[in-house]
């Protein structure tokens, strides 16, 4: 599996390829906030730590280019729950 995961900005997902397809999460943006709102990764890998690598991808890619996150997926969510070192990118409520 590649730890590679990318900003598909036409597509408004992140992707990180998998074996047997790609793991994805849809976002939306406005401003300098991104809301992440579904994360999906093909069945058979699930439970493997495609959505964890993924999730990680996805918020170092969000730190990177100085945007704050709103967890709508409660995947991502219970992920930056886990990982303190990413509770800082939590933008604060509007």
């Amino acid at each position: 599996m590649s730890n590679f995961v990318r900003d598909n900005h036409a597509r408004r997902r992140y992707e990180l390829d998998v074996p047997g397809g790609q793991a994805f999460i849809d976002y939306r943006r406005d401003g300098g906030v991104v809301t992440m709102l579904h994360a999906e990764v093909p069945e058979a890998l699930q439970g493997r730590g495609v959505g964890s690598a993924l999730v990680k991808g996805a918020l170092d890619l969000a730190r990177e280019q100085g945007e704050r996150v709103i967890p709508a997926c409660p995947f991502v969510a219970a992920y930056i729950r886990r990982h303190a070192e990413y509770r800082d990118l939590i933008a604060a409520s509007r």
